[in-house]
């Protein structure tokens, strides 16, 4: 800060339950002697049908708060109403420049650390993509919580733009997904041969993620079931449309060219992305669904893989040069993409190449920290004019309940 004092920042993100999923992006900090920062994660969290317990401390950059929630798993509002019953006390005992929240902006614990900054700048990280109305209270809440942010910081720019719709109308700034390197990297010893596929040697193609009709894996098996090339195509993962795949593999007579295994490690993950020639993430636009990121896309091409998606989403503008980009449910399009792909190893080479150079410039957890910490200061300097403004009156669009801001 420019009075010499480090830039004190509580960020609470239930995605950093997980030390391998969320946590690392804050490790970059460790380096750092302007920042303090701490991290509020739940005890325990429910998401997807898996409970996770949370890492516990030290990790490097960060001063961690492991805290009890309460409402982990609610009905159809799943985790949006989730809250911090210590959170006020913490709030006071450290007195921060900055509150950052990975939650969107509708959810109670959103709600709960606006009410309860006080002096502190709201920082918004903000991943919904899909513009709708919800059901009360909840966009009450996304309303007076976007009042209170003095800096959004969005996936993508469908994301900005539902902020701007409910109301925000403060500065922005981009920050993507970072990717383990230590992990997911090239292995020059599994790197496929450049030559073109042939039925010893098929185009390999996979897929990393949930097992739903909206990621779009009919279209790549209809695509296989109209080409000549040789092509095979390996799904890691689970959900609730594996039946019925598999009851498409067997109609469309794929089941030697089509294999499905459970989730994995993540160092597993990283071992069987490099088997592969492309990635597919062929997601589909529905009324609920746009993709919002993509992180299996970094994952790829951190590993040297390319990416072959749909134009859903976030989909094209994060795989960048590193791949290609093929219409929504267009398995025709698919299948001649395939076909030359089959018959085009420097292609598949240079794209690979092209996606680790999108990934260094864009997806490291430097990148994010970065992106995070600039977000961080801009909001500091300009709490103070927010402040004036909110001066004039606080909002009466939501009425809390007292336990929700907390016991002492």
């Amino acid at each position: 800060m420019s009075d010499g004092r480090k830039l004190k920042v509580l960020s609470i993100a239930h995605p950093a339950v997980s030390r391998d999923v969320g946590r690392r992006r804050y490790y970059p900090f460790a380096t750092r002697d302007d920042l303090d920062v701490h991290l509020v994660v739940p005890a325990t969290w429910h998401q997807f049908g898996r409970t996770m317990t949370a890492d516990p401390p030290p990790d490097p950059g960060v001063t961690l708060h492991v805290m009890p929630i309460r409402l982990k798993q609610a009905g159809p509002m799943s985790w949006y109403l989730h809250f911090y019953p210590g959170l006020r006390k913490l709030i006071r005992t450290l007195s921060p420049d900055v509150i950052h929240l990975w939650e969107e902006p509708w959810s109670v614990v959103a709600l709960q650390a606006a009410l309860l900054k006080g002096p502190a700048a709201l920082v918004l990280e903000v991943d919904q993509n899909i513009l709708k109305t919800l059901p009360p209270p909840f966009e009450s809440i996304r309303r007076h919580v976007l009042k209170q942010t003095a800096h959004l910081l969005s996936r993508s720019p469908d994301a900005t733009m539902v902020c701007r719709a409910r109301g925000y109308a403060g500065p922005v700034s981009p920050i993507g997904y970072g990717v383990d390197r230590d992990t997911f990297r090239p292995d020059p010893a599994a790197a496929p041969p450049r030559r073109a596929a042939s039925a010893e040697q098929p185009l390999r193609l996979g897929y990393v993620g949930r097992i739903v009709v909206e990621k779009g894996l009919d279209d790549a098996l209809d695509a296989m079931a109209r080409t000549q090339a040789p092509v095979t195509l390996s799904i890691l993962g689970e959900g609730p449309y594996l039946p019925r795949l598999r009851e498409r593999i067997a109609t469309l007579g794929l089941g030697d060219r089509v294999d499905i295994r459970g989730w994995a490690s993540p160092a597993e993950v990283a071992s069987f992305i490099r088997g592969l020639d492309a990635l597919i993430l062929l997601t589909r636009t529905t009324d609920a669904v746009r993709e919002q990121f993509g992180r299996v896309i970094v994952e790829a091409q951190s590993c040297g893989v390319p990416v072959i998606g749909s134009t859903c989403g976030a989909i094209p503008d994060v795989i960048g040069a590193g791949g290609w980009i093929v219409p929504e449910s267009d398995p025709v399009a698919l299948a001649a993409l395939v076909e030359t792909l089959a018959a085009d190893p420097q292609t598949r080479t240079r794209k690979g190449e092209d996606g680790q150079r999108n990934v260094l410039a864009r997806f490291t957890y430097e990148a994010v920290a970065k992106a995070l910490s600039g977000a961080w200061a801009a909001a500091a300097r300009e709490t103070k004019s927010r402040e004036k403004l909110d001066k004039n009156g606080s909002s009466s669009e939501t009425k809390v309940s007292p336990s929700l801001v907390g016991n002492d």
